[in-house]
C-alpha cells in the first residue's frame, strides 16, 4: 500500500469534484470456479484499491460527502475463517492504515443507504461489472440488474476517470516495476522457443516470471503461432520451423499495477523474407507513432499516422493501390490493421475499461463506428501523466479477406490477388508502454528487442 496520506488526498479531491451525495464503492468478493470454496485468484476492484487500498474480499465503502463521513463496511473473521486462512488484520486496522476511522458490519450498509434514499439523497455508484455487484445493488437499493449500469452515476464515473487518468510519480514507479517484469517475460519467451515446443510451454514460462517476481498476470497470456487472431488464448499448438510466435503478455505487480507488451519473433533463428518485409512495415508504423507522442496531440491522429504508414508500406509491397490518404479515410487499411493503436494503462491493463471508453479514452466525445477505427480505445488529446500503449500490427485474417473479396469491398484500394498469396501469413505486432511528459513521452521500463536484427540476436 501507499501511505495513508495518499489515499486521504485522493478521497479529498474526489469529494471536491462530486460535491454532494453519497459515493458507494463496491469491493469484490471471492468467486468460486466450480464450487464456493474453490475460488479464482482474488482480485480487488481497482477503484476500491485506488481510494481505499484494502486488498481484502468482502469489503464495501461509502464516502458521505454531505455528512463528511468515510466508512468501510465488512465483517471480522471468525475462528473458522482463521483456521483456514490464518490471522489477518482487523477491519479497523485495515481501515486506519488508509486514514479511515469509521467502520461498521456489512449488514449496516443497507440500512445506511435506505435511510439516505428515504431522505431523497443521491447515492452515486459506478457501473457494475460483476453479477455480485448487481445482486448487492438489488438488495440494498432495489435496483434491478437490467437497470444497474443504466442507473450508475456518470458524474461519479467522470470524477474517478479524471483522477485515475493522471498517474502520479509514486504510481509511475509501480507501473515501471510491472513493465520491467513484463519485459523479462518477453525475453524469456524469445530465448526459449524452438521447433517442437507447445505454445503452452511458453505461456507457462512467462507466467512463472510474473509470479516469481511477486505478482500475477495482468491479463491472460497470448502465446500463439496464429497471430492473426487478435486475442488468442489457445495454447495447444506445436510450434514448427517457419512459424512466427506472437506473445502479448503482461505482469501485475504486488501493488496491482499493470504492464502490457507484445513481441513477435521467428521460430527459426531468422525471419523469412516475407516475414521480414511485413514485420518492417509494422515496425515503421510503431516508430512513426512514437515520434508523434506529446501533450496536445490527439491520440486518434497518432493512430491514423500509424494506419497511413502501414497503408503506404502495404502499397509498396503491392497489397494496396491508389490514394493512401483516401484509403485510410475510408477504412480500407483495416483489412490489415483491424484494432486500435493503444489504450490507457494503470491499475487495469485497459485502464478503467468498465467505466467506459467514451470517458476514459475520449473525454466524453463519441467514438467512430467505422470498422477498425471503432476499436480504438483511446482517441483524446494527450496530457502529461497519461500512461498508454503503442501496438500497431498487421494481420491477415482469412475469413475477413474472403468476405471483403466476395463483396468487392474497397476494390479501388486493395489488390486481392496479392492478398490471396499471403492469406495464411498470420499476424504480428510489437507493443511498448509510454508515459506522456510535459514536453514529449518517455518509454517505461527496460526496452525489449524490436528491430529485426535485435530480435534475431535473441534467437541465435
Amino acid at each position: 500500500m501507499f501511505t495513508k496520506e495518499t489515499y486521504q488526498k485522493r478521497r479529498e479531491l474526489l469529494k471536491l469534484t462530486v460535491k454532494s451525495g453519497i459515493l458507494l464503492f463496491l469491493g469484490n468478493d471471492e468467486c468460486g470456479m466450480n464450487y464456493a470454496d474453490n475460488t479464482y485468484h482474488y482480485r480487488q476492484d481497482s477503484t476500491f484499491l485506488y481510494f481505499f487500498g484494502s486488498d481484502y474480499a468482502g469489503l464495501n465503502a461509502i464516502i458521505d460527502i454531505d455528512e463528511n463521513r468515510e466508512i468501510i463496511f465488512g465483517d471480522e473473521l471468525t475462528i473458522d475463517h482463521i483456521v483456514w486462512m490464518g490471522t489477518q488484520p482487523t477491519i479497523k486496522e485495515k481501515s486506519e492504515a488508509v486514514g479511515i476511522n469509521e467502520t461498521a458490519p456489512s449488514n449496516q450498509l443497507k440500512e445506511y443507504l435506505g435511510k439516505a434514499i428515504a431522505q431523497g439523497r443521491k447515492v452515486h455508484y459506478l457501473p457494475p461489472y460483476r453479477p455480485e455487484h448487481q445482486v448487492k445493488l438489488l438488495n440494498w437499493m432495489n435496483i434491478h440488474p437490467d437497470q444497474a449500469v443504466e442507473n450508475s452515476s456518470s458524474e461519479f464515473v467522470q470524477a474517478v476517470v479524471n483522477q485515475r487518468n493522471y498517474k502520479t510519480e509514486e504510481e509511475i514507479i509501480q507501473i515501471e516495476e510491472a513493465v520491467n517484469i513484463t519485459a523479462d517475460m518477453h525475453l524469456t519467451a524469445m530465448r526459449m522457443a524452438k521447433p517442437g515446443m507447445k505454445e503452452s510451454e511458453i505461456a507457462a514460462a512467462v507466467q512463472e516470471v510474473a509470479i516469481r517476481a511477486g505478482g500475477q498476470l495482468s491479463f491472460p497470456t497470448i502465446a500463439t503461432i496464429n497471430g492473426q487472431t487478435l486475442h488468442n488464448h489457445y495454447h495447444g499448438n506445436t510450434i514448427k520451423s517457419g512459424d512466427m510466435v506472437l506473445i502479448d503478455c503482461g505482469a501485475e505487480n504486488g501493488m496491482h499495477y499493470a504492464g502490457d507488451m507484445s513481441s513477435t519473433f521467428p521460430v527459426n533463428k531468422t525471419f523469412t523474407e516475407r516475414q521480414r518485409e511485413i514485420y518492417q512495415v509494422a515496425l515503421n508504423a510503431h516508430e512513426a507513432a512514437i515520434a508523434e507522442l506529446r501533450p496536445g496531440v490527439r491520440f486518434k491522429d497518432v493512430h491514423l499516422k500509424a494506419c497511413k504508414t502501414i497503408a503506404e508500406g502495404m502499397k509498396q509491397m503491392g497489397f494496396m493501390k491508389g490514394d493512401m490518404d483516401e484509403a485510410v479515410h475510408q477504412g480500407a487499411h483495416a483489412l490489415f490493421f483491424q484494432c486500435g493503436l493503444g489504450h490507457m494503462m494503470g491499475l487495469d491493463v485497459h485502464d478503467m475499461e468498465n467505466l467506459g471508453e467514451v470517458y476514459v479514452g475520449y473525454n466524453g466525445e463519441a467514438k467512430s463506428t467505422q470498422f477498425g477505427l471503432k476499436s480504438l480505445r483511446l482517441g483524446r488529446e494527450l496530457e502529461p501523466g497519461f500512461v498508454l500503449t503503442i501496438e500497431p500490427g498487421i494481420y491477415f485474417i482469412p475469413e475477413l479477406i474472403d468476405m471483403w473479396k466476395a463483396e468487392k469491398k474497397f476494390a479501388d484500394f486493395i489488390n486481392y490477388d496479392k492478398v490471396e498469396e499471403y492469406k495464411n501469413f498470420g499476424g504480428l505486432r510489437n507493443e511498448e508502454d509510454f508515459l506522456i511528459t510535459k514536453d514529449g513521452a518517455r518509454l517505461l521500463g527496460k526496452p525489449i528487442p524490436k528491430t529485426i536484427e535485435d530480435v534475431e540476436s535473441q534467437r541465435s
